[in-house]
């Protein structure tokens, strides 16, 4: 074996070391069937070729701003040299259970904010629901434009000790990341490209033309050719990249709130040729500061009576204002639940055990084991609040405890999982490094598209279970290997190649959150 695998088996710490299962290697220390020609090929690769190929990628990025903020510090944004591989018959399963997972909460939404059935068969309590702080009454009896409030969705995953994948938690607000996954492809076909070669890899690049469909496909009723837009916070959030990206793939206007204006429960987006009217905005500004009329009265980021044109079918708004109530990690425990209610379905990928901690006996169970499990606030995001207790001090935890007990319904704990390993580029070697996974799901409601792959995100420090950038986190490109019949990635000429940027953090944790929260209103939360 080649120096950069020398004393990997030996190489993993933490809290999770004992039972995490590696994905390319199995409990022998041999490579498994389908990650085996990778396998060779990391062989083949000289040491310091390796390193040199990942120095070259951060370079690149550097100078091309793919940057996040780290402490302070402005660095590119961490891609390991090494891919994830997914098999075809994995991924399928995989590919089942978001689609399963996004129709089910779609029809949640339709329910909570139109007759609350659940509710009143007794699936979910209405406190539950209403004390939601993502619940937002004035959405209340909104019918969305083609009756779809999912329109993109981000399922956080992760594969436990076991090796199967479990939902970690459920972004259906404005989910992030989604541009790391068209740029990661890009750059990995110029740096590692005989293991391209070697592999016959699903495509991501026609991503953004399955959200456009989707997106026109919301249009109010009796509209044939919709004006859609991409409504940006502005150049100060930390997702502004992905959001021009998508526009200029989509071939869409981007604008920002003072772009639009509201009229006769119409919105129109002011051009140098006058006003022309707005069908569907993708709007990339949480709910908070989308309409001052209703929500944040400061913003200045939003469009003031937006949601009353939606109310009224003068536009579509996608994702649909308050869809955070789905999001909610207490809500997360009732989605069982409330598959076997709506679809009369088992889940295809299960949730990871929870406690419900303002429920009194499963709280005092869990403050009776605090110390072994990972706690979080409902309503966190980015690894804000995050507490993985097994490497917390006891002064911290004295302090969480204090905190659960004041407010038990804005926290829910679970037990660490064992998140899977992943060969690593650290220093000269490769290291066994904790991953997971979010695949992005796009709906029109007649299908629900998985991307293949999604964005695997990694906790690079050692022993870390931790994955978002902004805690030390950088990201993977993910293969899903094709079945017989499937389409394949092609490897760009390298003359023509050109590696995407985007200065964002789609980071999230272990046990925890969706994507970035930065806090401001200029650089609001994205998840």
């Amino acid at each position: 074996m080649s120096d950069v695998f020398d004393g990997y088996r030996d190489s993993l710490v933490g809290a999770a070391a004992d039972r995490a299962a590696d994905e390319m290697f199995d409990g022998a220390g041999l490579p498994r069937e389908d990650w085996a020609a990778l396998h060779t090929t990391l062989l083949d690769i000289p040491v310091t070729e390796l390193r040199a190929r990942a120095d070259q990628l951060a370079a690149t990025f550097l100078d091309r701003g793919v940057t996040f903020d780290y402490a302070g510090e402005e660095r590119p944004f961490p891609l390991d040299v090494v891919p994830r591989l997914i098999e075809a018959e994995r991924w399928s399963r995989v590919e089942r259970g978001v689609q399963q997972r996004v129709r089910v909460l779609e029809a949640f939404l339709a329910d909570v904010y139109g007759p609350m059935a659940c509710v009143r068969d007794g699936v979910i309590p209405r406190r539950v629901i209403t004390s939601s702080s993502h619940f937002h009454r004035a959405a209340v009896g909104v019918e969305p434009g083609g009756g779809i409030r999912i329109h993109v969705a981000g399922i956080d995953l992760v594969r436990d000790e076991a090796g199967d994948f479990k939902v970690l938690e459920d972004n259906v607000r404005v989910p992030s990341g989604v541009s790391y996954v068209l740029e990661n492809r890009q750059a990995m076909t110029q740096v590692l490209p005989e293991a391209f070669e070697a592999h016959r890899v699903q495509p991501v690049a026609d991503y953004p033309q399955h959200l456009l469909s989707a997106l026109r496909a919301a249009a109010p009723s009796g509209v044939d050719d919709p004006t859609v837009v991409v409504l940006t916070p502005g150049v100060y959030n930390s997702a502004y990249f992905e959001h021009s990206l998508l526009a200029r793939a989509m071939g869409v206007e981007l604008v920002e709130g003072r772009d639009l204006v509201c009229r006769g429960n119409r919105v129109y987006m002011r051009t140098t040729a006058g006003d022309r009217r707005v069908d569907v905005v993708y709007r990339r500004v949480d709910d908070d500061f989308l309409d001052p009329v209703h929500f944040k009265r400061s913003s200045v980021l939003g469009v003031a009576g937006i949601l009353n044109a939606a109310r009224a079918g003068g536009v579509s708004i996608a994702n649909a204002v308050g869809n955070g109530v789905a999001d909610d990690k207490l809500v997360y425990t009732y989605v069982p639940a409330l598959t076997r209610y709506y679809l009369g379905e088992e889940l295809v990928l299960g949730n990871v055990p929870t406690y419900r901690l303002e429920i009194p006996a499963e709280r005092e169970e869990a403050m009776d084991r605090l110390e072994e499990l990972v706690v979080k606030p409902v309503d966190g995001s980015g690894g804000k609040g995050l507490v993985v207790c097994p490497d917390a001090t006891p002064e911290q935890i004295a302090e969480l405890r204090a905190r659960v007990l004041a407010d038990p319904r804005g926290w829910i704990a679970q037990p660490v999982v064992a998140l899977s390993t992943v060969p690593t580029l650290a220093g000269q070697h490769l290291r066994p490094r904790h991953v997971d996974l979010r695949p992005f799901a796009v709906n029109d409601g007649r299908r629900v598209r998985v991307l293949p792959g999604g964005l695997t995100r990694v906790a690079l420090r050692e022993g870390s279970l931790v994955v978002n950038s902004s805690q030390g986190g950088g990201s993977k490109d993910t293969w899903v290997l094709a079945a017989t019949g499937d389409a394949v990635e092609e490897l760009a000429a390298p003359e023509t190649a050109e590696v995407l940027t985007t200065p964002i953090d789609p980071g999230n944790n272990h046990a925890a959150d969706p994507g970035p929260g930065t806090g401001g209103e200029q650089a609001q939360q994205q998840q």
